[in-house]
């Protein structure tokens, strides 16, 4: 019995396309998987860029630069699109018309009224599924605090503190890119271009800041053109979000970090929580370890730090005393969405699917009232039913 093929499109072919394509080509490391996409059309403005998966991908069939010709061709099933933000509403309310599934880059949307058109298509169209990019919480560490968390491990919860932090604008001689503009990254900056990391596993934990007090920073104010000459920076740099979360039976603080200047650090994600009955981390910059604190009363407090093995929500040929790393939460990712596209949520092979269009609507709640709070100097009070 032949495994369905998912025939899929792509729209913008840099860094997370050719990240897609090279899953797409290990899709044999996974084991106990009976389903795979299939890269078949690809589209971008620049031919280079599309050239290369003529080149490097066999099964590329047809190549476009007008988008729209490829959301008109039968033999797409779904699409992942990586586009900058400005382009997101128009993109992705086309491809959810046009009755394709979407893997969407975050944050779906340059601002809240981009997203909320977003979300009116979708209300239009139940029947295509549709995810946000967010491979971080596949990593083993990641998986282990998922399920202290559903099995109710850490008790009264004290606090959460959970970030996405890289170094690469420290250097001030690095060219300007279209994530330092307004026009085509939003006025979000950092929390827009890196925020929807950070928010997955508290919007999936039922985590909703009910406020917010937000410390936003611009820390280079001016960028080489590539030309000659110096242009202003106009995102913000790096965000510090107090938030103040309450559910059903506590209340407890929680702090959000986005960071494109945090010196020594290279694409760091980070968890961790605080309770009363034990406490936990995992941060990708030791991506083999996860540390816990089990604490009973009058009992000591300890620390215990172990190398967690390479044992992933999707089986892979990999032993579990390799390493975990970046590609592999990539192809994780792709092996949950496509999961869902064969078999629906209730009949994938593990439970954790893909970040929603729920949870990105959540992260412009969050950060339309993190610029009112940066604006106003005060706390803002965030109201879910907006």
């Amino acid at each position: 019995m032949s495994r369905p093929i998912v025939r899929f499109g792509v729209i913008g072919c840099g860094l997370m396309g050719k990240e897609f394509a090279s899953a797409a080509a290990r899709w044999l490391h996974l084991e106990g998987v009976d389903f795979e996409p299939r890269i078949v059309a690809v589209c971008d403005a620049n031919p280079a860029a599309a050239e290369w998966f003529q080149r490097q991908v066999p099964s590329v069939e047809r190549v476009y630069s007008d988008y729209k010709l490829l959301l008109s061709d039968p033999d797409v099933d779904a699409v992942y699109c990586a586009v900058p933000h400005n382009l997101h509403a128009q993109i992705y309310v086309d491809i959810i018309a046009a009755g394709k599934h979407l893997l969407g880059e975050k944050p779906f949307g340059i601002d809240k009224e981009a997203n909320s058109r977003i979300n009116a298509a979708l209300v239009a169209h139940p029947e295509v599924i549709v995810r946000c990019s967010s491979e971080f919480p596949f990593y083993p560490g990641a998986h282990q605090i998922i399920q202290w968390v559903n099995e109710g491990k850490f008790g009264r919860i004290i606090e959460v503190e959970a970030g996405f932090w890289h170094s690469s604008d420290l250097d001030p001689t690095k060219p300007i890119n279209w994530k330092r503009r307004v026009a085509t990254n939003g006025e979000y900056g950092c929390m827009g271009d890196l925020g929807m990391h950070v928010l997955h596993l508290p919007m999936r934990f039922g985590w909703q800041p009910s406020s917010v007090r937000a410390l936003l920073s611009k820390i280079v104010s001016e960028r080489p053109d590539g030309k000659g000459d110096k242009v202003p920076c106009e995102t913000w740099d790096n965000a510090i979000l107090a938030c103040d979360v309450k559910t059903d039976d506590q209340t407890f603080p929680m702090v959000l970090s986005t960071k494109r200047i945090a010196p020594g650090h290279a694409n760091t994600w980070f968890i961790r929580i605080q309770g009363t009955e034990m406490s936990a981390e995992f941060s990708t910059k030791n991506p083999k370890q996860v540390s816990s604190l089990p604490y009973s009363p009058g009992k000591q407090q300890a620390w215990h730090t172990v190398d967690v093995p390479y044992k992933s929500a999707y089986g892979t040929i990999t032993g579990g005393i390799f390493e975990f790393g970046f590609s592999d939460s990539i192809l994780q990712m792709w092996a949950a969405f496509c999961d869902e596209l064969v078999s629906g949520k209730d009949g994938m092979r593990q439970p954790f699917y893909c970040a929603t269009p729920e949870e990105a609507r959540g992260s412009h709640l969050l950060f339309t009232a993190a610029l009112e709070s940066q604006r106003t100097g005060e706390t803002v009070t965030i109201d879910w039913r907006d």
